[in-house]
């Protein structure tokens, strides 16, 4: 509770991820929109969902896409992989494929999956540009790998 009383972004993340267990979106929102003040781009990323399903908050596209921006400029590959979803919809593929390939550079798997489907059709990515992006992508991945991060999650799976 200190940590919340001085404005922590991450222990005010966390205090609206446990709102959010207890399904107490307005307690979740609150949080995490006190967080998002402070930088937090999870916090951005989280508001963008319940923006963009109107959990407790009207469903607002504007809003959504406010705070994936922040949370992708803040280098959130998730959040990043949803504007590149969103440019789709909007027929706006050039800049989906930017998002994509940025995303996946941070280690986004679907990010990748995408961009190769990209690739196969043949549009809007360079051989050159997709494998340096796939490269890229494999650097990314292995600079999280650690035998505790294995073992945690060897533990999770139990």
């Amino acid at each position: 509770m200190r940590r919340i009383a001085a404005n922590d972004p991450f222990a005010l993340r966390e205090m609206g991820k446990k709102y959010d267990i207890k399904e107490d979106y307005e307690g979740a929102f609150e949080y995490w929109t006190k967080a998002a003040e402070f930088g937090d781009v999870e916090a951005h990323d989280l508001l963008s969902t319940l923006y963009r399903k109107g959990q407790y908050v009207e469903k607002d596209e504007e809003k959504e896409r406010y705070h994936l921006e922040e949370a992708a400029i803040g280098g959130h590959p998730v959040a990043r992989y949803f504007l590149a979803i969103n440019e789709i919809v909007n027929k706006k593929y050039e800049r989906a494929v930017k998002h994509l390939i940025i995303a996946a550079k941070l280690g986004h798997d679907e990010s990748i999956k995408s961009l190769m489907q990209v690739f196969k059709i043949g549009g809007h990515i360079s051989k050159e540009e997709f494998a340096a992006t796939l490269r890229a992508h494999q650097a990314a991945v292995d600079a999280t790998k650690s035998s505790q991060r294995e073992e945690a999650a060897a533990k999770q799976n139990l």
